[in-house]
Formats: structure tokens, C-alpha cells, sequence
């Protein structure tokens, strides 16, 4: 998991997620771990170098088409262990 270079907060993250899904859930506070990482902003420029490696879709659009293949499946196949196939969402 590589991440995004561009650093957003857990609320800003948790506000997006509940507009592009549409619900009306509040959001809920809780007090940090004492080891939990004040910031998570990774630097993705060893990948670039070694790998020829960027982001080409963005964290928004990756959200909707996340949101997309979830929303798409049935009961049973959200209690499966592993998802991956994302390519009826490729643009």
C-alpha cells in the first residue's frame, strides 16, 4: 500500500465518505491511541524513481468506484474475505 501524497484529516475523510455515500450517520469522536500517528502523509517518490510508479486516479474517483463495486455486490459476497476485481469500474 503506497498511499496518497496529498494529506487530508480523518474528519475530512469521514465527511467525504458520508456524502458520497448519501447517509445521514453523524460522525462519532473518539480520543486517539497513544501511539497513533499525528500525520499520515507518505512520500511516494522512491516509487516513482524505482517503479516509473504515480497515482493516476484520485482519491475522489477512487472513493466512487470503491464505493461502486461494493454497493454492486450482493449480501454474500460482502462476507467474503477478498475483492478484487475492480475492472467493470475502469474508466
Amino acid at each position: 500500500n503506497i498511499g496518497n501524497p496529498k494529506e487530508i484529516t480523518i474528519k475530512q475523510f469521514a465527511q467525504e465518505i458520508v456524502k458520497l455515500t448519501g447517509t445521514r450517520q453523524k460522525l462519532v469522536y473518539r480520543p486517539l491511541p497513544s501511539d497513533d500517528p499525528m500525520q499520515r502523509q507518505p512520500d511516494i517518490t522512491l516509487a516513482k524513481k524505482l517503479l516509473g510508479w504515480q497515482p493516476v486516479v484520485d482519491r475522489a474517483e477512487g472513493m466512487r468506484r470503491t464505493y461502486a463495486y461494493f454497493k454492486g455486490l450482493t449480501k454474500a459476497e460482502l462476507n467474503e474475505k477478498e475483492h478484487f476485481s475492480f475492472e467493470k469500474y475502469a474508466r
